[in-house]
């Protein structure tokens, strides 16, 4: 069985995390940015990292994106090339497109165009996103694939206090800890290994789909 393929598109914050967070689980992840310096920093840890312009069909063409199972637009900066990024991956018959997009306007065309899930901006991410997207002990989740999930979990109670690296959660669970949320407006997004797990707080974690289930009915 091949693993699990991911295109994403534009480095920023949150590109770059997802991206690193797919590959330490396995997958085959393609990265495509305009920056070459962005594309030089994380070449050694995906697949495959290519200095490229999204809106560039024959580009795209070229570095074969038409065979992952998924994409991920990151890009909000210049909405133009968001847009033509989308159209480009449904013209190369991508099976599931994700996009951030920079305001309410460009998040409605996303949705218009039959994007699978729109993200919300930048500026929101620390409070919206966690609440819309990471929250409520999974009722709410993003199912990158058939396979992959990020979701928000409660840490276990022998977790409090302790490093990331210590409690080796990759190793014992399965799953990669992609933020550490304490309140609201307080969310440590892409964690070091030596951050804490404080108590009370919730961590957003993405994983194969049966390691979330099995940590769930571990809580």
């Amino acid at each position: 069985m091949r693993n699990r393929s991911y295109g994403i598109l534009g480095l920023g914050h949150f590109g770059e995390s997802l991206a690193l967070n797919l590959a330490k689980l396995g997958a085959d992840v393609i990265v495509i940015d305009k920056n070459e310096d962005k594309i030089q920093n994380i070449a050694n840890d995906v697949a495959y990292a290519v200095q490229a312009d999204v809106a560039d069909l024959n580009a795209l063409k070229s570095i074969g994106l038409k065979n992952v199972d998924a994409a991920v637009i990151s890009l909000t900066t210049d909405i133009n090339a968001s847009l033509m990024a989308v159209l480009n991956c449904q013209e190369l018959n991508i099976p599931r497109i994700y996009s951030k997009a920079n305001n309410a306007q460009h998040a409605r065309v996303l949705k218009h165009l039959g994007v699978d899930r729109v993200f919300n901006p930048e500026n929101e991410m620390g409070k919206q996103t966690a609440q819309d997207l990471f929250g409520g002990s999974f009722f709410h989740q993003l199912n990158l694939s058939d396979d992959y999930t990020i979701a928000e979990i409660t840490p276990l109670n022998s977790w409090n206090n302790k490093t990331l690296s210590s409690l080796d959660i990759r190793k014992r669970y399965g799953l990669n800890v992609v933020a550490i949320m304490t309140g609201e407006d307080n969310i440590n997004i892409n964690p070091i290994p030596n951050d804490i797990v404080p108590p009370n707080s919730k961590l957003v974690v993405l994983g194969a789909n049966n390691a979330i289930e099995n940590y769930n009915q571990m809580v």
